[in-house]
């Protein structure tokens, strides 16, 4: 190597030195820093700087928090700066106390750079950001595995009540049917007959129970049949009209999107009924550019969007939380007196 490749490398090294926004901290064989470049002044105070320039003994102590052990998560045991093998340190989770922050964890490694004068460098690389990804990630892996098991809990009952006590209480409408070919005795087939209405009704409810707590169409059939098939139970029990327009053309779509894009809407219809003070509601589902979009209207009461939202809000959460599960966006739009509109976003492959 000529010696105008070692002063450019020397140039580089004394650049990143000085602009690296990792920390750098340099060691005697004694364990105090000698040197520290400008990312690690700053987010030192200014009284332990004083206490590093002026060889104060293991004044990186007052920084340090600790490092992570193969058994503790902050620990000082064996540190290392006392280690005298230090490839064991090459990598490794450090906590440092800093400057209107407090405790912030740093990836690190700390290696020898001259065996014979014993100095050593310590490189900091801040793990904040990560680690709120790490536990961005992790929430959204528990919430979607909650909801993946809520989902199925739903469906197992459903089918129960479809199957098995519906299916009862049919054969008891069965029996009651028959008993008037079985006897002429009027007190009797009077009674039987408001048990046939009482039975009737309970039918329908279970039916109704069955549907809300996971319609078979959405399983069977897709989107498009378990929206018109919920929207016609809604003008049937509410009196509400669903006005509902779609290019779906029954196509199918992931189980996870096709449960997100439905409880969605739900959420957003019963809302509009609650809250908006008229009795229509405009639904349309689009699938266009891989999109597949959703947009809940209604011409009602609004809000402002600034305002704690009726009812618990969590509603309103809810549906936000569940579009982020499958990379999805939803929007609420809303101004008093000229109604609500949801809209929800999902990418779909195909």
């Amino acid at each position: 190597m000529n010696t105008s490749t070692n002063v450019d490398l020397s140039n580089l090294m004394i650049k990143l030195f000085k602009h690296s926004t990792d920390l750098i901290f340099f060691f005697d064989q004694c364990g105090d820093i000698t040197t520290m470049n400008p990312a690690a002044e700053q987010i030192i105070d200014d009284h332990i700087i004083s206490q590093i320039k002026s060889q104060s003994d293991h004044a990186i102590c007052q920084v340090c928090a600790g490092y992570t052990s193969e058994t503790e998560a902050r620990t000082c045991s064996d540190c290392y700066l006392s280690a005298n093998d230090t490839k064991d340190f090459s990598s490794f989770q450090v906590y440092l106390t800093i400057k209107e922050k407090g405790i912030v964890p740093y990836m690190a490694s700390f290696q020898t750079l001259d065996e014979e004068k014993g100095t050593r460098i310590l490189l900091l690389r801040d793990q904040s950001i990560q680690y709120l990804t790490q536990a961005k990630l992790h929430q959204n892996m528990l919430t979607k595995h909650v909801i993946e098991a809520q989902e199925n809990e739903r469906k197992r009952i459903s089918r129960e009540l479809h199957d098995s006590v519906a299916q009862e209480i049919l054969g008891a409408l069965v029996d009651l049917r028959v008993m008037k070919y079985m006897t002429n005795d009027q007190s009797v087939l009077d009674k039987a007959e408001n048990t046939k209405g009482v039975l009737t009704r309970l039918l329908d409810d279970i039916r109704d129970l069955s549907v809300e707590l996971r319609p078979l169409a959405l399983d069977d059939f897709g989107l498009e049949a378990a929206f018109r098939s919920h929207f016609k139970r809604i003008e049937q029990r509410y009196g509400w009209k669903v006005l509902f327009q779609s290019t779906n053309e029954n196509n199918r779509y992931e189980p996870e999107v096709e449960t997100v894009v439905y409880r969605i809407c739900q959420e957003a219809v019963m809302n509009s009924i609650k809250y908006s003070g008229v009795g229509e509601i405009f639904v349309s589902l689009i699938e266009e550019d891989r999109t597949l979009t959703l947009t809940v209207t209604d011409e009602g009461a609004g809000f402002h969007q600034e305002d704690q939202p009726q009812g618990t809000g969590l509603g309103l959460y809810g549906m936000k939380e569940r579009a982020e599960l499958v990379s999805g966006k939803c929007r609420i739009t809303t101004e008093v007196g000229k109604g609500t509109k949801v809209y929800l976003k999902v990418p779909i492959r195909k």
